[in-house]
């Protein structure tokens, strides 16, 4: 296991909803003798905090401000124009899935690597899928997403990365692979609340990007994105984590 995987997510944890909510939750459980009125106000701050980001609408519109402009299917051969590959970032493993006998791709995996499919028969360029092994395990995020293009897809796989550990080693280490092939021009491809900080880290690793997101939050708020749900807090955790993300590359420059 990757210790600056674990560092980051452990950060993330205190950072990020449910964490932040249920730490100040916590404080205020510690303070409630020695410091009452600091008690009430931080377990007021920590369950309002909960409330507002277990909303569906909240998370969905954090999640939206966040998102790359869509490609329709009519630019995607006037964007390809000049690309030597389309490179599909990971988004999390299935571990050990007894259905499948082995380690095999996560649902926002999945998702990544049905439009990668579908842009590859649309363009014939060839593909490369990074992700490594950050949480541990025998198989790769990459060789897992290559296999389930060539088996389940029926897409052809040229290149396999799977040694990173986050998305600034995916490009360093896709840039590396694809220098040594003569490509310099990419499309890239993620979900759409992702493509601009990926697009921002391939770039600065010496790629030319054209980004190709998928999994846009579309659709009318209805009453029940007004209630409290898990679903909403996930949003929001996908959201506020890209946009630490975010700050953690400016401050980088």
């Amino acid at each position: 296991m990757s210790t600056s995987w674990l560092a980051t997510n452990l950060v993330a944890t205190f950072l990020l909803p449910p964490g932040n909510g249920l730490g100040l939750l916590l404080l205020a459980f510690l303070f409630r003798q020695r410091r009452p009125q600091l008690a009430m106000s931080l377990g007021l701050t920590g369950g309002l905090l909960l409330l507002v980001l277990s909303l569906p609408v909240v998370g969905r519109a954090l999640v939206q401000r966040l998102e790359a402009p869509p490609v329709v299917p009519e630019q995607v051969l006037e964007k390809a124009k000049g690309a030597g590959a389309i490179v599909v970032l990971g988004g999390g493993r299935y571990r050990e899935a007894p259905e499948y006998g082995s380690d095999t791709v996560g649902n926002e995996t999945l998702v990544r690597l049905r439009y990668a499919g579908q842009l590859q028969r649309q363009t014939g360029l060839p593909l490369l899928v990074t992700g490594g092994t950050p949480d541990g395990g025998e198989v790769s995020e990459a060789e897992a997403m290559a296999r389930v293009l060539r088996d389940e897809f029926k897409v052809p796989v040229r290149w396999v990365e799977g040694e990173s550990d986050n998305t600034r080693e995916n490009a360093l280490k896709t840039a590396a692979l694809l220098k040594e092939a003569g490509v310099s021009r990419v499309l890239l491809v993620s979900h759409a609340w992702h493509l601009p900080r990926a697009a921002l880290a391939f770039s600065r690793a010496g790629l030319e990007v054209v980004p190709m997101p998928t999994l846009f939050q579309r659709g009318v708020p209805t009453a029940l994105d007004y209630l409290p749900q898990a679903d909403g807090l996930r949003a929001s955790r996908t959201a506020l984590h890209e946009w630490l993300g975010r700050f953690w590359y400016w401050l980088r420059g």
